[in-house]
């Protein structure tokens, strides 16, 4: 864990050296690997996807597709209470995405022109869910944050792949979170392997428009590479939080946010900024308490040391200066009045507002969506959307008059970058 006091400094170089080296440590060399993976899919297609899953799941599956009798089983065994909890997610979720729709529209002037936006939803999409070492955690909430926002947005058909565990099933809480979102197609193949087969298509796996969801570092390195033959949400890096704090905060409370997102990953961030000298002096011992009882102690550990952070500043302004050169996944205002301070992060993925507002709260049950912008590209790119699953196409509609109106306009710019038939193309009409 590393301590840094900007009270009487504004030099952030330390920082900003400290948050590349997690980038740096971030891009592993797996390209080559993937590549490999990915050429294997295309030339030998279910056949690919059988070896990989017996290779890195350790698994015999013939049919990847998983059944709608599993899925019945699912929803037979499961726990009634945890159903219920999905199923309330599932509404809010839902609720928050369908106010981001936009609408087509189309505007026609008395000068002749008519112009537009068509907004239509993808045809196909893929969403990939983690399902951990060999499918054995499941993360019926990545189901969710995914398949909802698709199915909001009108998508038809919503295909999954998630990685099986080592007798070929998929978790029964993921299935369900799945038929519950409108899931159709679930096949049983992860990793790499699983995004060449949704990019180009195997005998039993559609190709896709688009593909959602995050993962480890093989399956961000797929989706780059797949990019331009399909789309992709984004390229979703291990995850992070920073919490600017100050003496309103209990510090067990915010012991235990910064360690909410240290489980996930040995990679993940979880830095504090406060302007309070008494959190500055406790949190560490606060922290070393709250890991002890984790189950995920060494994951948390690991990322703690590595890639935790205590920042103490002058006042509240200066905190979210350190916080906006974070420009972290998840930031929580743990302070007196937030909404007084709304105008002032600037780069974050996501805002929690309050002392009962954790991060949590957004992961599984609040409605906006968790899959969110990682290692610093919250600066320039937002969280999964509706919108993410339209396209738009512009309209345009000219008749003579309007035409004739500008035929002269046209050419001449036409000519002025040299492109002459372009110019021609409008000269033509009379």
């Amino acid at each position: 864990m590393r301590r840094f006091d900007f009270r009487t400094s504004s030099d952030y170089s330390e920082l900003e050296e400290f948050l590349e080296m997690r980038k740096e440590n971030n891009s592993s060399d797996v390209e080559g690997i993937v590549k490999d993976i990915i050429a294997k899919v295309r030339a030998e297609g279910d056949d690919a996807l059988r070896f990989y899953n017996a290779k890195f799941d350790g698994c015999d599956v013939h049919d990847l597709k998983v059944s709608e009798k599993e899925i019945d089983e699912a929803f037979s065994a499961i726990d009634k209470e945890l159903l219920g909890s999905i199923e309330k997610a599932a509404e809010n979720i839902r609720y928050f995405h369908a106010k981001q729709m936009e609408n087509s529209w189309f505007e026609q002037k008395e000068d002749g022109t008519t112009l537009g936006m068509l907004i239509q939803p993808l045809q196909t999409v893929g969403i990939y869910v983690p399902g951990g070492a060999g499918g054995k955690t499941p993360l019926p909430s990545s189901v969710l944050m995914n398949a909802i926002p698709a199915q909001v947005a009108g998508v038809e058909n919503i295909v999954m792949v998630t990685p099986p565990s080592a007798d070929g099933s998929i978790p029964g809480v993921t299935l369900v979170a799945a038929k519950i979102a409108g899931v159709k197609e679930i096949y049983k193949v992860g990793g790499a392997q699983s995004i060449a087969a949704l990019a180009y298509g195997t005998e039993t796996i559609p190709a896709v428009d688009k593909i959602a969801g995050p993962g480890n570092a093989f399956v961000a390195t797929a989706k780059k590479i797949v990019f331009g033959q399909c789309g992709i949400d984004m390229v979703a890096g291990p995850s992070e939080i920073c919490v600017i704090a100050d003496s309103s905060t209990n510090p067990k409370w915010l012991a235990a946010d910064l360690l909410s997102q240290a489980e996930h990953d040995k990679l993940a961030s979880a830095v504090l900024v406060t302007c309070d000298e008494n959190l500055y002096k406790i949190m560490e011992d606060e922290v070393e308490a709250a890991l002890q009882p984790l189950e995920r102690y060494e994951i948390a550990r690991a990322s703690w040391d590595d890639y935790g952070a205590i920042i103490i500043c002058k006042d509240l302004d200066q905190c979210f200066d350190v916080a906006n050169i974070v420009a972290p996944e998840h930031l929580e205002l743990s302070i007196d009045n937030p909404l007084a301070y709304i105008h002032k992060p600037k780069t974050a993925g996501a805002l929690f507002l309050g002392h009962y507002t954790p991060e949590a709260l957004g992961d599984y049950m609040a409605g906006p969506n968790h899959v969110l912008p990682t290692i610093g590209t919250a600066r320039f790119s937002s969280p999964l959307n509706t919108m993410d699953f339209m396209k738009k196409t512009t309209i345009l509609c000219y008749n003579k008059e309007a035409f004739l109106a500008v035929q002269d306009d046209v050419s001449r710019f036409a000519k002025s970058e040299g492109l002459t038939a372009h110019a021609r193309s409008a000269e033509i009409r009379k």
